[in-house]
């Protein structure tokens, strides 16, 4: 048995270096950043003429530790809707999401935030206008309701095809009122 060239060395450590990060990669990522939990996201269309849309509308929120996530087609995932002055489901006949004076509630699994969620952004892909009144996600997941999110409160028309919400998880007051760090998203591919 003759000893290995130089080349065949690197080519042996290269495979048992690649073996190893293959292998160990799993206990690389903390287990509690794999679990998927469930979240009710409720929101609510306002009742001005014209708020409604069949457009697809998605949805991006998160937590202070950078926790993305990020619902594209809301409009797929609807659950329910609600009467919107008291708490009571309306189901007898399926209909579109995201009708005038109408609470909708949409269930969404996705990676568990670690924080209370501060930050959610709506985005209208379409032609038709859509004014929604607040939205709110809710966690869940045993143990875990501390991390649902407050009201995001809208009010207004969506612009199309841009990230549009609020962002309440860094802010510093200044003498000058509160200083958020904004989170810019865009798409790299054209």
């Amino acid at each position: 048995m003759g000893l290995l060239t130089d080349n065949g060395l690197q080519f042996l450590c290269c495979c048992v270096l690649l073996l190893l990060v293959v292998a160990g990669g799993e206990s690389i990522v903390a287990p509690e950043l794999k679990k998927n939990c469930t979240y009710v996201i409720t929101v609510e269309t306002s009742c001005t003429w014209g708020a409604e849309t069949s457009n697809n509308v998605s949805l991006r929120f998160g937590d202070t530790n950078s926790n993305d996530i990020l619902v594209r087609h809301l409009n797929s995932k609807h659950l329910r809707k609600l009467d919107p002055l008291e708490p009571e489901i309306l189901d007898d006949m399926p209909r579109k999401p995201f009708q005038a004076c109408m609470v909708d509630q949409f269930e969404v699994k996705g990676p568990c935030v670690q924080s209370p969620i501060c930050y959610l952004y709506l985005k209208l892909i379409g032609n038709d206008d859509w004014r929604p009144g607040f939205a709110q996600v809710r966690v869940l997941d045993a143990g875990a309701s501390h991390l649902s999110s407050e009201y995001f409160y809208f009010r207004r028309y969506l612009p199309r095809h841009v990230w549009h919400g609020s962002d309440l998880c860094n802010s510093d007051v200044t003498p000058f009122g509160l200083k958020r760090k904004r989170k810019v998203y865009w798409n790299s591919n054209p």
